[in-house]
């Protein structure tokens, strides 16, 4: 049976449920995703590691599960929220249902919770620290809890989260046989990013967030591909040195934290955003073309809006002006931060991984 739950935010406000899955005492920073589908790879993405997830489609669970769909090798969300979590298993490619698989991980789910009303809390408020507990309901207790928790901001997640060592990525079965060789920082990557890469003929080696330029460049890569993670992009002070030793040397690809950190790279600087962007419905513009793309989002910092030379602002989000993308053309990088990969989500911008082909091709025409 299902156990009376609490979540209090650091602020003091209370919002109650109950457990269906897992117990205790978890805390971390309470964000929001407004997709409707996407909940196991939500709560497989590393860039969601020290976070408490609330999703705001009502209805979670309704098609199952399957380990086709993780995103990485563990659950990273610490807890998820929603308002309904159902144990349904309507669909040919699960073989799991949604509260097996979050037993099963070890992951505390609350349902039954107003959710409508905690993300216009913290659409008024911001991303706050949080605590959920099945063991206790004293508020001020919990809110306490909450006040001592780790803020965000000034947090170097993407060594929790990396690799302990270098690996060639497995190549999907139907892909092409690769002729391009591409290096991989694993600050928090995604599986869904190692198989698109895969399928544009890239092969494949990733190595961990503190992997220096020249360890990198003695893998004679033909680019390199900055990944996504958590955590505060300036605080990762080691991954901004590398990319800088690299640019110029090797065509750069960077999404969503490998976008940021391409930025510092360049001379920008990043913020933390109120209570950031997390969903698969966000409008971007291509500055360069004029094309709006609809793109999946996952992220809390972002990289602010000024005018460096050498670096180029390539896209906008519609919905707030913020910086979506950069480029150096001259030095053979780009970046953007949503994510083109997408899964799932709005196939919009999967063209970026071709893209990556065609700067390697242009480095290796000398920039022409």
């Amino acid at each position: 049976m299902p156990s009376p739950a609490l979540i209090v935010l650091e602020d003091g406000a209370s919002f109650r449920g109950e457990a269906i899955a897992g117990s205790g005492t978890i805390g971390g920073e309470a964000v929001f995703n407004t997709s409707m589908t996407g909940y196991q790879e939500i709560a497989t993405d590393p860039s969601y590691c020290g976070q408490l997830v609330v999703y705001t489609f009502p209805m979670n669970g309704n098609y199952g599960a399957d380990p086709e769909r993780d995103e990485s090798g563990k659950a990273h969300a610490r807890a998820i929220i929603a308002r309904e979590i159902t144990n349904y298993r309507y669909n040919r490619a699960s073989c799991a249902t949604w509260l097996d698989w979050l037993a099963e991980h070890g992951v505390l789910a609350v349902g039954g919770v107003d959710t409508r009303a905690l993300t216009r809390h913290l659409r008024e408020k911001g991303a706050l620290r949080a605590v959920v507990s099945t063991e206790t309901t004293d508020v001020k207790h919990l809110c306490k809890a909450a006040q001592g928790l780790p803020r965000m901001s000034g947090l170097d997640l993407a060594k929790v989260v990396t690799c302990e060592a270098s690996f060639e990525a497995p190549a999907p079965d139907g892909t092409p046989a690769p002729d391009l060789h591409v290096v991989a920082y694993d600050y928090g990557i995604k599986r869904s990013m190692l198989r698109y890469l895969a399928e544009r003929g890239f092969r494949v080696t990733v190595v961990p967030a503190q992997t220096s330029a020249r360890e990198v460049l003695k893998l004679a890569p033909d680019g390199v591909f900055l990944s996504n993670g958590p955590g505060d992009p300036a605080a990762v002070g080691y991954a901004v040195k590398a990319v800088e030793r690299l640019l110029g040397k090797v065509p750069i690809f960077g999404i969503c934290l490998g976008h940021q950190l391409l930025a510092q790279a360049l001379g920008l600087t990043t913020y933390k955003l109120k209570f950031g962007h997390r969903g698969a419905n966000h409008p971007v513009k291509d500055l360069r073309t004029g094309v709006i793309e609809i793109t999946t989002q996952n992220h809390g910092f972002a990289v602010r809006d000024d005018a460096v030379a050498g670096a180029e602002i390539t896209h906008v989000n519609l919905n707030d002006g913020t910086v979506e993308g950069v480029a150096a053309p001259h030095r053979f990088a780009f970046s953007v931060q949503y994510h083109p990969e997408s899964t799932p989500g709005p196939h919009d911008s999967l063209y970026l991984f071709g893209r990556f082909r065609d700067e390697i091709a242009r480095f290796r025409q000398g920039g022409a």
